[in-house]
């Protein structure tokens, strides 16, 4: 085995807690590799380091046998190491083929920018993932799946000898994940090592050849994916023994039972808004948990940007008990409904505050007098929050960019939970988090039902919808399809829901 990549000894820690411990990764040339571990294992801060992003404080990296040591991701990406972040880190007000291009832009006589050019080289690369967009659009005026797959084609144009992708695929639909395992294979064609970072198990066996487990910043297996069964995956990820893994998936969830009438929380009629969101209908009571499913672009995440008031509405009827009126965000919180947006770096989480300062933004008004804010309440409620939702971290005052995607999540629930909410709309909850931290968010979901809140859940994942959900309702093309309860909630009638209901916004 030829090696491109050695990471010997890695060692990192933030305000003296360590986050690498004697970490090691060692990556062949043309080779699909996974890189696996729950929230909190070290994962990102190994890929920080690889790619410039943070330095290391022991250990080495070696590049072809040569160390190495990259002081910025410039370095990096000059000595052909190309990263795809979970969280889309390109420049939303610039066109695609400028962000496609961007750092190194084709110039005519070494001073001119030959747009032309670029225009022409993001269309042909572009299609080769089945995209035919105006590349001369502002990225930001795209979804987030079409981000992504600029992103991923980014690094793909670059003509790196290492790609690495961070959950590459977690706001893909399943024609879009076999597009990119299509490109990803035809990379490892050309020789190009590609390091595959995803909780999606089932994708990993599909297309990764080795694989290595990290667990509390110690990496703790490395072994040909083949020759490694799911659960002892899993097992290694959480330091557990197989069968007692076994034991607890069989118990693991329980489907939401149809409880007595509950008293109605929110009620949405007709509502439309903008040119995405055409015709919805749907409730939430009091204790329920409603689930919200269709194929990407139905509208699912325009509904919840209606029902928060990000968005104002241009038709329908829309009423929170007990609430006068809801014309923006700032009614919508009075009323008691809490909102975690899908994109949770650019929409949820405020990068460089810290967790302390995070957790508490929705509810300064209320901790602050004349203007300042009681630090001692502050830290009372930030410290009960953390303890209650198990967030891993160094301190409060750490920056919330340093946590993990779950901790993150964790905090941005804790951000409306101290507001004592009565509803909640969480838009992908769990999108790109481990396999554990999932479970103990769906159990908190869960938990706060049984205490009385509403929760509104999206999701493109069916197993959530169908077991952690007392409703779901359908939508396609920005219209309500179908609403599914009961007997007929089930994994069938629901893709046969979004199915009828992609086709007759086909007709």
């Amino acid at each position: 085995m030829s090696l491109l990549i050695e990471a010997e000894g890695i060692d990192k820690a933030f305000d003296g807690v360590p986050a690498l411990r004697q970490a090691r990764l060692r990556l062949a040339k043309g080779e699909v590799h996974a890189l696996i571990g729950q929230n909190g294992a070290g994962k990102s801060t190994l890929i920080k380091i690889l790619s410039g992003a943070l330095a290391a404080d022991a250990g080495e990296i070696r590049l072809d046998g040569a160390a190495v040591r990259f002081t910025d991701p410039i370095a990096a990406q000059a000595a052909g190491i190309a990263t795809i972040h979970q969280e889309i880190s390109l420049v939303a007000l610039r066109s695609v083929a400028e962000n496609i291009y961007l750092g190194r832009e084709p110039c005519r006589f070494g001073f001119w920018l030959d747009r032309a050019q670029m225009r022409r080289g993001a269309a042909e690369l572009l299609q080769g993932f089945g995209l035919d967009i105006d590349v001369n659009r502002a990225l930001g005026s795209f979804n987030i799946a079409t981000q992504q797959l600029v992103a991923i084609a980014r690094a793909v144009g670059s003509r790196a000898r290492l790609v690495i992708m961070d959950e590459p695929t977690s706001s893909l639909d399943e024609r879009e994940v076999a597009t990119l395992f299509g490109v990803i294979r035809a990379l490892r064609a050309d020789g190009v090592t590609v390091l595959l970072i995803s909780h999606k198990l089932d994708e990993l066996y599909a297309v990764c050849d080795r694989v290595t487990v990290m667990r509390d910043g110690q990496t703790v297996l490395e072994d040909e994916l083949a020759g490694v069964s799911k659960l002892q995956l899993v097992a290694t990820m959480l330091g557990r023994d197989a069968d007692e893994v076994a034991q607890a998936g069989q118990t693991a969830f329980t489907r939401r039972t149809a409880a007595a009438q509950r008293t109605p929380l929110l009620q949405a009629e007709k509502i439309a808004s903008g040119n995405r969101l055409r015709d919805v209908s749907l409730s939430v009571a009091q204790g329920e948990i409603v689930g919200l499913g269709g194929l990407l672009g139905a509208g699912r995440t325009e509904t919840a940007r209606a029902l928060f008031g990000v968005d104002r509405l241009s038709a329908g009827r829309l009423q929170m008990s007990g609430a006068a009126r809801l014309h923006g965000p700032r009614d919508a919180i009075a009323a008691g409904i809490g909102f975690c947006p899908e994109d949770r770096k650019s929409e949820g989480i405020v990068p460089l505050l810290s967790v302390r300062e995070n957790l508490t933004l929705a509810l300064l008004p209320k901790l602050a007098r004349l203007g300042i804010v009681d630090a001692a309440r502050q830290a009372r409620l930030v410290d009960e929050f953390i303890e209650r939702l198990g967030i891993k971290l160094s301190s409060a005052a750490q920056p919330i960019r340093e946590l993990s995607g779950g901790n993150q999540q964790k905090v941005l629930l804790a951000r409306w939970l101290c507001t004592q909410p009565r509803l909640l709309i969480l838009d992908e909850p769990t999108r790109g988090i481990d396999v554990g931290a999932k479970a103990e968010i769906q159990r908190l979901i869960d938990g706060l039902a049984q205490q009385g809140l509403g929760v509104l859940m999206i999701s493109s994942e069916f197993e959530e919808l169908l077991e952690g959900c007392d409703r779901v309702g359908v939508l396609s093309d920005g219209i309500s399809v179908a609403e599914l309860s009961g007997a007929t909630l089930t994994q069938p009638r629901l893709m046969a829901a979004m199915a009828r209901g992609a086709d007759a916004a086909g007709g």
